[in-house]
């Protein structure tokens, strides 16, 4: 009974002390670097609970986006004619969102995103 106890309080406290997502629905603006060159791409980001969606326009079109935000962790993806684009990253302190970029064959680069004013 007590290592029952045990397991109930412990696993409460881990719900507990797990971060709840940051909500980043809206409109945003990054700014990319890779080797390939830098890119200004702009992001409508809709989120529900850790589900995320949106739509990419910038310089490789116009495409769907699909992901997750899971506490500061945010992943998402969408498809052009080169392929598929890849971005991870956290939520800074300052809101901001920093990270990586997989552009497939193209190679990968970094990113800063900040609100859209």
């Amino acid at each position: 009974m007590k290592t029952l106890l045990c397991m109930v309080l412990l696993g409460s406290l881990a719900l507990v002390a797990a971060p709840a997502a940051k909500d980043i629905t809206g409109k945003w603006d990054f700014a990319v670097e890779t080797s390939a060159g830098a890119g200004s791409p702009k992001f409508d980001f809709k989120q529900d609970g850790e589900k995320l969606t949106g739509q990419y326009e910038g310089q490789l079109g116009s495409a769907k986006v699909l992901g997750t935000v899971k506490g500061d962790a945010v992943e998402f993806k969408f498809s052009v004619e080169m392929g598929e684009v890849t971005y991870s990253g956290k939520i800074q302190e300052d809101g901001t969102i920093k990270g990586k970029v997989s552009l497939g064959d193209m190679g990968e680069g970094t990113f800063t995103g900040k609100r859209a004013k």
